[in-house]
Parts: C-alpha cells; structure tokens; sequence
C-alpha cells in the first residue's frame, strides 16, 4: 500500500458507538419531557423499562406519563404491577395512585391509596401534598379521613412524647423513646439533643456529653446542643471548658424568640447575668413570649444580680398579675429587700418555682402536700431529680426522703441510678437504700460504696411504710455511725433491712423512740448475732451511752415483732 494511501487511510474519522441501554433511554426520555413531547417520552420510558424491567422507579416513570397525559387507568395498572410484583416497599405509588383516582373523581378509592400511602411511607416525601390532597377528599366526600399514624411523623410524635415525659421529670421513660427514636432515624439531632439531657439529669455525665457532641459533630452551630454543654460544664466546674464556650455563645446572636429564650437562661444559669438580662429585655422589647410569666421572673433574677432592684420588684409584680396562683413571684417580692439591704444573698437559680429550702418548710409536716405536689406538677417533679444530682448534702437527704413518698417506677430507677454514681457520698447511698426498702423494693441493689460496687442481696417482701418519719432515721445514723468500721456494707444492709422491716411490722403502733441510741445499740446487737459476730452488752454500753436494760428491752421489741431469736435457732442450731 503506498504512503499516501495509508495516510488516509489514518485521517478517516473514528465512529463512537451509540450504548443502548436504560439510561441513554432514560436521558432521552428527561429531553423530550422538557420539550413536552410526552408520546416521545412515553416511549422511551417504555424502551428504558424493557432493559430494566426490575427497576421500579423506570415503571413509575412511565406511570407519570401517562397521568400526565390523563391515561390514569393505565398509569394505575402500572401502579400496582410495581406494588404487587416489584418493590412492595415503594409506597410512594400509593400517593401517585391517589392522585390518579381523585382525577377520576373516584373519591373512595382515593382516600384508601392516600391511607395506605401515610399509613406506611416512613420517608414522608409527598406529606404536604398529601395534606392538600385530604382536604380535597374531606370536602369531596363531607367526613373526616380516618387515619390510624402517619407513619413519617411517628418520631415526631414520639419526640413531642418524650419531651412531655422530659419535663415531667420521667427520665427513665423519656430516654427508652429517645434511644428508640435515634436508632430509627440518626440524624434527628432535636432528639439526640434532649437524649443527652436526660442522660444529664439521671447524672450520666460522661454519656451525657457524649450525646451532645455527637450533635455537634454533626452540625458544630447547633444552639441546644452548645447550651446545654454549658450546662453540662458548669456543674461539673470545668471552669477552662465553660470560659471557652461561653465566649462562644456570646458572639452569637440568635434571632428565633425559643433560641433567645433558651441563650438567655442558659447565660444565666452559668453566672453570665449581664448578657442573660440583654436577652431577656430583647424578648420583651419585641413582645415574643411576654405572657410567660417564667419571662418576667427571669428578667428579674437578672436584674436582681446587677443591682437593678426596681426593674426586678416591677418584673415580679407583671409575673404576679399573670399568674395570682403562684407563690413564686410573691415569695421573692418579699426577699427583695433583704437582697437590697445586703442580708440576704440574690437569688442565681434561673427555675420559676420556689428555693428547695423553702418548699420543704412549706410541706415540712404534711407528708400528703409533697406526694401531691410530686404527683401533680411536672416542674416540681422536675426539679427534685435535678436537686438530686446536683443540691447540696442536705438537699439530697431531704429530696430522698420525699421522692419515698411517690414510689412509682421513675423514683425507683432514679434511686438505682444514684446508688451507682461514684461521685454521691456513701452516707447518701445508705439512705436511699433505706427508702427503696421501705416502699418496699426488696430485689437485690447494686451499689457503689467507696469506689467498690457490690450487690445487697435480695430480701423478702415486707409491707411498705407510708412515710419516713425523721425520728426513725436519727435512730438509723446513731446505728451506722456506732457500727461504723467494725461492720462490712452488707452488714449494715442487714441492720438497715432489719430497722425497715420492724417499722413495717408494728406500723402505725410504731412506739416513741425517746432513747434513739438505745434502739440503734438494739439494732446492732441482733445484726452482730445474725452474722455470729461477737458483741457483748458492755461492748454497747460503753459505745452507745445506755443502760444494758435499755438495750436489752428494745432489743426483745424488735424481736417480738421480727421473731429473730426463732429463726437463728431454725437455722443455726448451736447458737446460744
């Protein structure tokens, strides 16, 4: 072959072969839809599905067209090909089979596809229009839709749920849905955000902070989530890590009236009183949120803290005349002068209820008004689980002794929190056994005594005393303070079950515990005898400070009532 023959022969253009396949058909389809041509487009939808005849979204393609072209039943047949044969789980084609009906004036027919479609689309790609698409079929057909969930907004729903049983102070509760919530749908960051706080108020620290910055990672600006981190902070006193963020927070300016709600207490409660009131006054100055009276009394604790005293008195006052049934506003009107005279602290807590002190005065003899007020109002409620974790030792003694007073589940799942918390003091721990055996919880516990977790085994079933009366725990610490390093934790278990189950026993002819050491010296010498220690009756006298007659005679109470004596010689036959 000559030179310029082969120089052609490479000159001659290269032809691209043409793939025929679903997409090119596909592609052509899209182009003549742009154009309108839809007997174009059906056809190429067509060529697409016969390449790929398992692929559902070619079918419902296909399907599109011919609504668009008003060949509903067509398009419907193609429907429910792909529902009966293809891919049941593309619920969408319910939606579109709706659609399909309600142009063909089939009303009942498309009220049961609209049905099926929210009843079982977890995605919820087409709710809007199906909101529109109900009211169409509620006018056509002149009755209500009767829909059993609509499946895309069950987490919604369960979210809205358990932020209720957040604030009713139901933790337990509140993160069993939250964690259900989660792992259904991971990226719903509102519900990981409340996860994270009841972790906090169950005084799960370390999972608590966890769950928040996993929100963050995923959206670094997220308000909540860095509140509540300053939170988190301050009542662990990370002071380094609470100065960073609060700098943070305090570029930041947001706009929505929640969002500033939500900035200003958390400045506040973080000590940051100054830019807490700024926020405050912005929600009033705009008029968002003004009828919370919770607004009012917030605005005031910040202006108490920077010496505005009468912007405070005139904040309480507006607070008092929306809301005349509370004692929160009037109790602080009369503290104010006190704070402006200097003989009395301001007030820091950002709560809109009344200082634990002064609750407690208030119900101090009337066990019924805190199992009422426990019961019934969820802030109150509330606001014990949080003074649990995080009020002074007194506060947690008392919060205890009243949470005993309610005894439901929630209580009880608390108090088996605190009782593993390394960081509550072991004194604390004994006193909330003590309640949980006197409302009657006799499974076995796992506590955490000086860093040691052990488990007090179960004890059988003794009847639940109504109250906890202060005169039996004084007869308590006098029993755990005289045994105090010569007895291991499950001794004194043994000595606290003992005490409850005596009370039980001879409730309410409990006798009066005039010689409290006495009944603690008693305590102690059948538990030494229950675990054959050595005890002698001089032993006692010379710790507890009493006659050996008085041990002696309340020691044979205990045993008349509790029938030790017969049972160590049951079952322990040498014992003398």
């Amino acid at each position: 072959m000559s030179q310029r023959k082969r120089a052609a022969k490479n000159q001659r253009p290269k032809v691209i072969p043409i793939r025929l396949d679903a997409t090119f058909f596909f592609e052509r389809a899209v182009q003549s839809l742009d154009r309108y041509h839809y007997d174009k487009a059906l056809k190429y939808f067509r060529r697409a599905v016969e390449y790929e005849p398992e692929n559902p979204v070619n079918h419902c393609n296909m399907a599109g067209i011919l609504s668009e072209m008003g060949r509903y039943e067509e398009s419907n047949v193609i429907l429910r090909s792909v529902l009966d044969q293809i891919d049941p789980a593309m619920t969408e084609c319910y939606y579109y089979l709706a659609n399909n009906y309600a142009n063909m004036e089939l009303f009942e027919a498309a009220e049961d596809a609209l049905v099926r479609y929210l009843e079982n689309d977890v995605e919820g790609q087409f709710l809007e229009e199906s909101d529109e698409l109900l009211d169409l079929l509620n006018y056509e057909l002149n009755r209500p839709t009767k829909l059993a969930t609509i499946k895309a907004k069950e987490n919604i729903y369960a979210h809205d749920k358990a932020r209720e049983l957040l604030e009713a102070g139901r933790f337990a509760e509140a993160v069993k849905m939250l964690e259900e919530i989660i792992a259904r749908k991971p990226d719903f960051l509102a519900a990981r955000n409340n996860l994270g706080l009841a972790y906090y108020y169950m005084g799960l620290f370390e999972k608590s902070v966890a769950t928040i910055s996993e929100v963050l990672a995923t959206e670094p600006g997220n308000l909540h989530a860095l509140c509540n981190l300053a939170i988190f902070y301050q009542h662990s006193n990370q002071r380094e890590l609470l100065d960073s963020l609060v700098r943070k927070l305090n570029k930041t300016v947001p706009f929505h009236p929640e969002h500033v709600f939500k900035m200003a207490t958390t400045l506040g409660i973080v000590g940051q009183h100054r830019e807490a009131y700024r926020h405050f006054h912005r929600l009033l100055r705009t008029g968002e949120l003004i009828d919370e009276p919770s607004l009012h009394h917030f605005a005031a604790i910040a202006s108490v803290n920077l010496q505005r005293y009468e912007e405070a008195r005139k904040h309480w006052q507006q607070a008092e005349r929306m809301d005349p049934q509370s004692p929160v506003p009037p109790y602080f009107l009369k503290r104010l002068d006190l704070v402006r005279q200097g003989t009395e602290s301001p007030p820091t807590h950002y709560h809109y209820h009344l200082p634990f002190e002064e609750q407690f005065k208030r119900w101090e003899n009337s066990p019924a008004q805190v199992t009422e007020a426990l019961k019934g109002d969820p802030l109150i409620r509330s606001s014990f689980f949080w003074a649990l974790r995080h009020g002074d030792r007194r506060t947690k003694v008392q919060v205890i002794q009243a949470l005993g007073l309610v005894a439901d589940e929630e209580v009880i799942e608390a108090l088996k929190s605190f009782l593993i918390d390394p960081d509550e003091e072991d004194e604390l721990k004994r006193v909330a056994v003590l309640v949980l055996r006197s409302i009657g919880m006799q499974d076995a516990l796992t506590v955490m005594f000086s860093g040691r977790t052990i488990t007090l085994e179960a004890r059988r079933k003794s009847a639940r005393l109504p109250v906890w009366d202060s005169a039996w725990q004084t007869v308590l610490e006098h029993a755990l303070e005289g045994m105090s390093g010569r007895y291991d934790v499950v001794q004194q278990h043994d000595m606290m079950t003992l005490w409850v189950d005596y009370l039980s026993r001879v409730y309410p002819e409990v006798p009066k515990l005039h010689k409290s050491t006495g009944w603690a010296a008693a305590l102690e010498y059948w538990t030494a005898k229950m675990h054959r220690r050595t005890v002698t009756y001089a032993d006692l006298v010379n710790r507890y400070g009493v006659s050996q007659a008085s041990i002696s005679r309340y020691a044979n109470r205990i045993d008349e009532a509790c029938g030790i004596r017969e049972k160590l010689d049951l079952t322990r036959p040498s014992f003398h």
